[in-house]
């Protein structure tokens, strides 16, 4: 009896006429066996240790980010795109469905909407008030500090705080690799000029801290360079490492603020933008200088 008992639960799952064929956007992206889930010895009950695994997988295949609108270095709004997720609860019905139900089956992996936290909307409207701005100048002679200003005024462009938030120049802007496309040029360290990967990148992270400045931000992390730094004045720069000092701020306005940086030939412009709603008392901040003795920065 019990012979007969397994030859018949055996035959319940031969390998092609019993699998489920899972699709995400019409395409097949996994097929199981349901032998795969039987518990031994080969009870018809799912084993549910493997089939939370499963659904694990699966949920990691159908992830997709949401991307946030943006705005382009050239002003041009850039749409934003929807993410997706696994809905676990219809995806565990529609699978026990499938998975008793006799031969075969095929279903499209059900998912949820992802909204990314900003749109093209809401972009449009921070276009409304400008509320800080702060230009710097380098020598763009300088191919390989101007490419790495380039690439970290790109990272924080477009970039939005909400109210409440902090914004890290270093989570934003990420580390200062070769692998990210950036090259060595001149840094500071321990007072001493030298060369580095990402060097110039702290001109970047002083304008925007100028430019947020005068939105009147709550700074919450900011330091000095070890020496004197020619493109901003005095005591206003605010030097970074990947590995050490960030540049931080909070947004303490009832309305989200949008960063704009963009690089014009050896000048390098950081925008505050925010919505016509805004309250906020403006701060007199120093204007940088435009003669550059010498060109260095801090990054390493």
């Amino acid at each position: 009896m019990k012979l007969f008992l397994s030859l018949l639960l055996m035959s319940f799952y031969p390998s092609e006429e019993n699998s489920i064929h899972l699709k995400l956007d019409g395409t097949t992206i996994d097929t199981v066996q349901k032998s795969d889930f039987v518990l031994p010895p080969f009870h018809p009950i799912i084993n549910e240790d493997k089939f939370d695994f499963f659904v694990d997988q699966v949920g990691k295949k159908a992830f997709k980010n949401p991307i946030n609108a943006t705005i382009d270095e050239n002003g041009n709004m850039i749409s934003e795109i929807p993410g997706y997720k696994l809905d676990q609860n219809q995806f565990k019905d529609m699978f026990y469905t499938s998975y008793y139900q006799k031969g075969s089956a095929t279903f499209e992996v059900p998912l949820q909407t992802l909204y990314p936290r900003v749109d093209s909307e809401l972009l449009e409207n921070l276009r409304g008030k400008s509320i800080g701005r702060y230009v710097t100048y380098f020598n763009s002679s300088n191919k390989e500090r101007t490419h790495n200003i380039r690439l970290a005024a790109n990272a924080i462009n477009g970039h939005v705080i909400f109210p409440g938030e902090t914004f890290s120049f270093n989570k934003v802007v990420g580390k200062r690799t070769i692998a990210k496309g950036y090259l060595p040029a001149p840094v500071i360290v321990r007072g001493e000029l030298s060369e580095g990967i990402g060097g110039g990148i702290c001109q970047v992270s002083s304008t925007l801290f100028n430019a947020v400045d005068k939105a009147s931000v709550k700074i919450t992390e900011r330091y000095s360079h070890s020496r004197r730094v020619p493109y901003v004045p005095p005591n206003r720069d605010a030097t970074v490492s990947w590995y050490g000092p960030d540049f931080k701020f909070k947004n303490p306005h009832n309305q989200p603020l949008l960063i704009r940086a963009r690089v014009i030939g050896g000048q390098l412009f950081v925008v505050v933008l925010s919505s016509e709603d805004i309250y906020y008392k403006p701060k007199n901040v120093p204007s940088a200088p435009k003669k550059l003795p010498i060109e260095v920065s801090r990054e390493h």
